[in-house]
């Protein structure tokens, strides 16, 4: 398992406890008021420089220390709108909500992080409490609060299912997509649906723009790049035997590579367009760009991969896959490079391996040491870290 400092085995069972009353009371995205009241009640009588109530709920604990490189260490702390289906006794109390990502256990690990930090001399070190990472625009906003100012580099964790208890995924370049969202709206003619020869049937049409959509990636994108276009919603009509005037999809596009991001929003219309105008239709598309990809510059992976050795050892620190899921993380790396980190949290002996956002997610907790002393490492590593630094 992990090699865990004695100051920080000594805090594991208050790690834990502020884990489970965190997933007890999940908020959504800019309501994590109560979320927020507990970790600086937390992280009060410490010698943390503590800036609150940042884009609405987010939180700045500062460990002050000598001209050296500045880090920043983000962990976040929304929940999602899902009810949860688990049975432990600190299973989510709120209607429709629930910690199924693992944000209860990052913000724990952040605030351990940081009072223990505070104790010794690691700074400077900016450890930030982020709202609204599921989707919200929870990072610019943060940004736009000035956190970035003076950072020379960044590091975020992500207890992830998709690797086993005792391991930490520390990737160079590359490990999760740009997400951005896609609305089309097919404009038809609505009439009778016992005289479709009357009408404009967007129906028929959103069925073939539909299909013809997954040729965008198996014909337009090089096999060697990796690219997703999802439609994951429909709607249009409300009667059996009424065709509508307009039918309207929602997808998601995800990428790795900017050009590619760029080119494919006008793939996607020149075939809407196509398919919608060969059926009497016309097609609306938009697209709206969502986080940037998570690009892990080398260096610091470099750094973070040190400090995942210290805490697991050769045999638990891998390489893990690439996900075609987002994070605003990226969003941080704009302004200073940064790595991106994976702590592994599954238990299958356990039942404790569903996935992320399964209304059945939860995580063994013994990742939650494992996280918070590569955290201690990761800062400690910094002290000596240039800017320069590859592997």
């Amino acid at each position: 398992m992990g090699s865990l400092s004695a100051e920080l085995e000594a805090v594991l069972p208050a790690l834990v406890e502020l884990r489970r009353d965190l997933h007890r009371e999940p908020e959504l995205a800019y309501a994590e008021h109560k979320t927020a009241a507990r970790v600086a009640s937390f992280l009060a009588g410490s010698a943390l420089q503590l800036r609150t109530g940042l884009a609405g709920t987010g939180i700045v604990a500062e460990i002050a220390g000598a001209a050296a490189p500045a880090l920043l260490m983000r962990v976040d702390m929304d929940g999602l709108p899902i009810q949860e289906a688990g049975e432990a006794d600190y299973r989510s109390r709120v209607p429709g909500a629930m910690h199924a990502c693992g944000h209860d256990g990052h913000t724990a690990i952040g605030a351990v992080a940081a009072r223990l930090l505070a104790q010794r001399p690691a700074g400077p070190v900016r450890v930030l409490f982020q709202p609204a990472e599921e989707g919200e625009g929870g990072a610019q906003a943060m940004v736009r609060a000035g956190v970035m100012d003076g950072i020379d580099l960044a590091v975020g964790i992500h207890l992830w299912n998709e690797l086993p208890l005792g391991t930490i995924g520390v990737k160079p370049g590359p490990l999760m997509a740009a997400v951005d969202r896609l609305r089309i709206r097919i404009h038809g003619r609505g009439g009778h649906g016992a005289q479709p020869q009357r009408v404009a049937d967007p129906i028929v049409a959103t069925a073939h723009v539909v299909t013809a959509l997954q040729s965008v990636v198996s014909r337009e994108v090089s096999p060697l790049q990796s690219a997703v276009v999802t439609i994951a919603a429909v709607h249009g009509g409300d009667a059996f035997n009424v065709i509508p005037d307009q039918v309207t999809l929602l997808g998601t596009l995800r990428t790795f590579d900017p050009e590619l991001r760029a080119a494919l929003p006008e793939r996607i219309r020149r075939l809407a367009d196509g398919v919608a105008a060969g059926l009497k239709c016309r097609a609306e598309v938009e697209v709206s760009a969502g986080n940037p990809a998570v690009i892990n510059d080398a260096g610091v992976a470099a750094l973070a991969r040190r400090a995942a050795l210290r805490v697991v050892g050769a045999a638990g620190v891998v390489e893990p896959e690439p996900t075609m899921g987002g994070e605003d993380m990226a969003v941080y790396f704009q302004r200073a490079p940064g790595c991106f980190v994976f702590i592994g949290s599954a238990n299958p002996e356990r039942g404790l391996d569903q996935p992320h956002h399964s209304p059945r997610f939860d995580f063994d907790e013994a990742a939650l040491g494992i996280g918070c002393q590569f955290l201690l490492e990761v800062a400690a590593e910094a002290r000596g870290w240039r800017p320069t630094e590859r592997p």
